[in-house]
Formats: C-alpha cells, sequence, structure tokens
C-alpha cells in the first residue's frame, strides 16, 4: 500500500498524523508542501476526492488568507487552487492519500487517516 501525505514537520497534527502512518508499516511519501507545493491541478483532484470544494481545504485563521487582497472567489475552484499554489501555508494539513485505493482524508483529527491504512 503506497501513502502519500502532505505534510508540514512544524504541525502536531502532521507530526502526529505522520506517525500513525509510519507505526501502520505502510509504505509512504512525504511530500513537504511548504518547500514543494501541489499544482492547482493536482489540489482540485485532491478537493474532488475528498467530495468538497477547493474552499474547504483553506486554514481560514492563518494571517495570510485573513490579510490576502489577492483572493479569488471562494466558489472558483480552478482560481482558488491557483492561489494556493502561492499561499501554500493557507492549505489545510495534513492531506493524506491511499494510492492503490484513491481515498484521501484530512488528518484532522490525526485518526481519520485510520480509515485508509492497512489494518
Amino acid at each position: 500500500m503506497a501513502i502519500t501525505i502532505y505534510h508540514n514537520p512544524r504541525c502536531s497534527k502532521s507530526r502526529q498524523t505522520l506517525e500513525l502512518i509510519t507505526e501502520s508499516g505502510a509504505e509512504h511519501t512525504i511530500i513537504a508542501y511548504l518547500d514543494s507545493t501541489p499544482g492547482a491541478a493536482v489540489i482540485c483532484d485532491l478537493a474532488a476526492k475528498l467530495g468538497v470544494p477547493v474552499a474547504d481545504l483553506l486554514r481560514r485563521g492563518e494571517s495570510e488568507f485573513k490579510d490576502a487582497t489577492d483572493l479569488p472567489a471562494l466558489s472558483d475552484d480552478v482560481a482558488l487552487a491557483a492561489w494556493l499554489t502561492q499561499h501554500p501555508v493557507v492549505l489545510e494539513r495534513p492531506i493524506v492519500v491511499n494510492e492503490d485505493s484513491g481515498q484521501v482524508v484530512v488528518g484532522r483529527p490525526p485518526e481519520n487517516v485510520l480509515q485508509i491504512l492497512p489494518t
């Protein structure tokens, strides 16, 4: 089973989620998304697999979100995903993908990841 985690090592929830993945023994890839930001198409795909609009992947408490002067309409998934590529700190974290099944979860709480890990 291949797992991908869009990870921010400074985030406690992201670290806890990664720990659960590691403990499961699942093969995994860590993408430090602040350094290697996913493209807009990937962000749209993640949102679609989660069954949510891109706006639901925003961390609205982040100062970069609150202070944004260039934020597109929250209903425009494509424009919003493109904006997130320029402001990755606003992207919800961690996002975890089971590459085999295509299932995606947000690790908030970290235990959400258990539903897509091997048993």
